[in-house]
């Protein structure tokens, strides 16, 4: 049953992701965060599709610790796709941060490209930092929040990633809140599988750090500090 549920989901998935990147041409003209709303509905639907094919719902705490005063930097653990979905929902409008080679991939990287992300070269890391800072303090200034993987890529649960300092240096350099994040996604929709499991992801949301007059390794430390203790309770 698992099997032909993950098999219906990706055929669904897929042909609804190529029909609605065409259909979203319309929203090209629109303002950043108007174009960001529309695109939102492909992540909507698509989590309807999780819940109601692969039985995966979740629960979100600690939605009371999102700040209201303004846009925020939110850094996440990192374990599947599924966070990169949901959190369009959880979430005010967010600038994700990822590698530029993902706005490639046809139809998936060109609905990417309409929701306003910060594309940086991973490869160069000092040239990163100067492209993350520039983008990133873009993105706020236009009501964004921004969302970093310190880990910068998925790991599975369980493990931990080296933290990179991006997220926290953007922080250091804003002084904007930082909103730590833990979950247990990969759990149930692992990373790089094909099988998705039916359960319930837990997302829990943390106070917001304060990061003004606050060195960017500081900040960096109390994020993997929070989140990792987070993630042993998950």
């Amino acid at each position: 049953m698992i099997v032909l549920r993950s098999l219906l989901f990706l055929l669904l998935q897929s042909v609804f992701t190529i029909a609605f990147v065409v259909l979203a041409i319309v929203a090209v003209p629109l303002p950043p965060l108007a174009r960001y709303r529309f695109i939102g509905i492909w992540a909507r639907v698509v989590m309807v599709m999780a819940r109601y094919i692969l039985g995966i719902e979740h629960r979100v705490i600690g939605l009371e610790n999102l700040p209201t005063g303004g846009p925020a930097i939110v850094m996440s653990k990192h374990q599947s796709a599924w966070e990169t979905i949901a959190f369009q929902l959880i979430f005010p409008p967010l600038a994700f941060v990822l590698k530029k080679e993902l706005l490639r991939i046809p139809f998936f990287g060109w609905g990417l490209a309409m929701i306003s992300p910060i594309a940086i070269d991973r490869a160069a890391s000092r040239k990163a930092l100067k492209e993350l800072e520039a983008q990133g303090e873009a993105r706020l200034a236009k009501g964004f929040w921004v969302l970093v993987y310190p880990e910068g890529t998925r790991v599975k649960p369980g493990e931990i990633g080296k933290y990179n300092i991006g997220g926290a240096w953007l922080a250091a350099k804003t002084g904007a809140p930082v909103i730590p994040v833990a979950h247990n996604a990969g759990r149930l929709w692992p990373k790089g599988a094909f099988l998705k499991h039916p359960g319930r992801v837990t997302v829990v949301i943390g106070p917001a750090i304060a990061t003004a007059g606050k060195k960017a390794a500081a900040i960096n430390a109390e994020v993997e500090a929070w989140i990792e203790a987070e993630m042993l309770k998950l």
